[in-house]
């Protein structure tokens, strides 16, 4: 029996740090684009009290989302052992591009995971690269894709980053600007032969409402202009996008676990993406709601949302890179552990990956 098993991980997290207090020179507007009556540092007390955000990081200005990219995915291929050439795949999830500081329009040409393969000096013309904009459940999906191309003989390895550079893309007169950030993490998924039906990928759960909850994430004008521009800027209807989360994440998280045939005592850690804390502890709740447990095991959630923030893509293989290399305190994996992956993100798309750690 084969399945696929993560052998390699690595993160690249920017040096810069931005703290809470790097905004209270901001002037922030409400959604009619009037000027906030509350002052920012109480804007950003109560911001910290929800989302549990005190410091985020932004990448320094030469370097764009496939150079982060292929920053952690170097770090992932080292600590793989494999040769770089024998990947079959490059996979890489992001929502914008490689945006360039101060330019409006993203940089797609060619495709990110062409400019990772090319910086990775990869010359095998068999490994297939290319990108996933599936909003911040990206990098699992692509997770998704490789164990499909696996399955179906296509491909034995895949290199899957998740990169972003969210803070080229922020409203500094928005409130939810203080959410994101830059960062990359990634993983070498191999298809290999298990001797036990408890490791590797074992089920997923994806799911995709696109009527009015394509609003809910969007690109649009600051708050700050008078009149409409041709620079765009990443928007969130915060509520909305916290109800649908709730709604949908955990029967999706339970659908995958069940898929698995695992019971939930067996769940060791659920890795779920790094949005908001107050949003990710209700969606865990209601996961364990779901199978009759009112609280869920105090240490069952590593969280890095509190100095990293929110990197879309990367917030999961960065978070699953620090506990794997016991860089999170408090937090371990051992062989046999049964994990949980989820995200929720703009689409609105969701999924969910069960894993046996090798």
């Amino acid at each position: 029996m084969h399945r696929s098993i993560i052998i390699g991980s690595g993160a690249c997290i920017p040096e810069n740090i931005i703290c809470n207090s790097d905004f209270l020179s901001h002037e922030f507007h409400s959604q009619n684009s009037a000027p906030e009556e509350n002052t920012p540092a109480r804007i950003i007390k109560k911001f910290a009290k929800i989302t549990g955000i005190l410091e985020r990081r932004y990448a320094p200005e030469e370097l764009s989302a496939s150079h982060l990219a292929a920053k952690a995915a170097a770090k992932a291929i080292s600590d793989s052992g494999i040769d770089k050439e024998s990947l079959d795949q490059v996979i890489v999830a992001h929502n914008f591009g490689d945006m360039k500081k101060g330019v409006s329009s993203p940089d797609l040409v060619p495709s990110l995971a062409s400019r990772v393969k090319r910086q990775l000096g990869i010359s095998n013309p068999s490994c297939v690269p290319y990108d996933l904009v599936f909003g911040c459940p990206g990098w699992l999906q692509g997770m998704i894709h490789a164990d499909a191309f696996f399955k179906a003989g296509m491909a034995k390895t895949a290199l899957i980053i998740g990169a972003e550079t969210l803070s080229r893309v922020l409203d500094p007169h928005d409130r939810d600007s203080m959410i994101f950030s830059d960062g990359a993490g990634a993983i070498v998924l191999s298809y290999e032969e298990v001797n036990d039906q408890t490791t590797g990928l074992l089920s997923a759960s994806v799911r995709s409402d696109c009527g009015e909850e394509t609003d809910y994430i969007y690109m649009g004008n600051s708050l700050g202009a008078k009149k409409a521009t041709h620079t765009q800027y990443l928007k969130m209807k915060g509520r909305k996008v916290y109800e649908y989360a709730l709604r949908h994440v955990p029967v999706a998280m339970k659908d995958c676990l069940d898929k698995a045939g695992h019971p939930i005592e067996h769940l060791k850690a659920i890795f779920i993406h790094q949005a908001n804390e107050k949003m990710d502890e209700a969606i865990v709740k209601s996961f364990y709601g779901l199978y009759g447990i009112d609280e869920p095991p105090a240490t069952i959630m590593p969280m890095c949302i509190q100095w990293l923030g929110n990197s879309s893509v990367a917030t999961i293989p960065t978070l699953f890179d620090l506990v794997r290399k016991s860089l999170l305190p408090g937090f371990e994996l051992k062989k046999g552990d049964l994990v949980l992956f989820a995200s929720v993100g703009a689409g609105m798309n969701i999924n969910a990956v069960c894993y046996g750690y090798h």
